[in-house]
């Protein structure tokens, strides 16, 4: 029987991303991505909660995650989940995390967006025609 381990999400991030090297020398970066769930309750109220995951971005998907994703910025992620066990004075802790093999970011950074508002479009346009 097959088995399948994947997981994709779409959401904010909860802060900037941060790098870290492990032991081993191998770069990892990890950032929180916040992803809203919306219903109607029975009586009609919409209702809203988030969950939370940690995600982590090794290699080269993770030097990108650095170097473009910020707190507030949309992702797609897709991946698989890792579940990492340890004892505590006794008691067993269990940690959940996506570990990343695909990212996609769904807006654009706001320094863009920024610059594209405080400029008309047609004025845009001619300015690259003038370079």
């Amino acid at each position: 029987m097959p088995n399948l381990n994947r997981v994709q999400i779409i959401g904010r991030l909860g802060k900037d991303p941060e790098a870290r090297t492990t032991k081993s020398g191998s770069a990892v970066v990890s950032f929180s991505v916040a992803v809203d769930r919306m219903w109607k309750s029975r009586d009609g109220e919409s209702r809203k909660e988030t969950d939370w995951f940690t995600v982590e971005a090794w290699g080269k998907l993770g030097q990108i995650c650095q170097k473009f994703l910020g707190k507030g910025r949309l992702v797609f992620i897709e991946g698989r989940l890792l579940t990492q066990r340890w004892e505590n004075e006794g008691e067993v802790r269990y940690f959940t995390k996506v570990v990343a093999n695909t990212m996609q970011m769904l807006d654009r950074p706001k320094e863009v967006e920024e610059h594209e508002t405080d400029m008309p479009h047609e004025e845009a346009l001619d300015e690259a025609e003038e370079e």
